[in-house]
């Protein structure tokens, strides 16, 4: 049976038992995977393209998973990417992220856990278009189409979840919102997602879109969360 292209997994994996396992339990949920196990074999299949979505182990012989995350990346900004790694320090987990990493899982794999996931992020993959295609607020300027982002004439760089942290904000102009609402509207989980990694995305923004400008639009409210505004507050 041929599977949509909606349903088609990358499993980037170099334990062949547990990309045997991976595969077998997606596939009784009705997707179709692809597994590889070196990065070579990767870049290959990332090259090809027709994913919609990738399951990406870090410690992977010839080419690394934080590599194949940046490739992945330049080729293609909206395609979810799913870290499954042993790796479970804190600076592997934001180099994945500021890589373009939409979510982190530290092995033990928990498939329940990973296939919740991953209906999430194709869920989201999937949903209609928004009816506001721009935002504006003083000189940024946000496509939410093309995912572009420009302040002052300028092009700004964001990984995908610093995009969605930015239009979250965007389109709450004005509004504080606090952790635990970015955690659910840009993470979906508000338990799930530590303040801490929400601050360091916080101060990614911060250094991409307010550095270098006179007026800031990220602040900070203590106690009660962030807004996107160009008025002080």
């Amino acid at each position: 049976m041929e599977i949509a292209a909606n349903r088609k997994i990358l499993v980037v994996e170099d334990d062949p038992r547990l990309s045997r396992s991976l595969c077998e339990q997606l596939e009784a949920e009705g997707f179709g995977t692809l597994p590889v196990y070196e990065g070579k074999m990767a870049q290959r299949a990332i090259a090809h393209g027709g994913f919609a979505l990738v399951l990406l182990d870090l410690s992977l012989p010839a080419v690394d998973g934080f590599e194949l995350c940046r490739e992945i990346r330049r080729k293609d900004r909206n395609t979810p990417v799913i870290v499954l790694t042993a790796f479970g320090d804190m600076d592997s987990k934001l180099n994945a992220f500021k890589l373009g990493a939409d979510d982190y899982i530290v092995k033990p794999v928990h498939f329940q856990e990973l296939l919740a996931k991953v209906h999430v992020f194709l869920k989201r993959a999937e949903a209609h278009p928004l009816a506001v295609e721009h935002i504006t607020v003083a000189d940024l300027s946000i496509d939410l189409n093309t995912k572009a982002v420009v302040r002052a004439g300028k092009p700004i760089d964001l990984t995908p979840k610093e995009f969605n942290l930015l239009a979250c904000l965007a389109r709450n102009k004005g509004r504080v919102l606090s952790k635990d609402q970015l955690a659910m509207q840009v993470w979906d989980d508000a338990y799930g997602v530590s303040p801490n990694t929400i601050e360091v995305y916080i101060s990614f923004l911060r250094g991409k879109v307010d550095k270098g400008h006179l007026v800031p639009l990220i602040h900070t409210r203590h106690g009660f969360g962030y807004t996107l505004d160009d008025k002080q507050p």
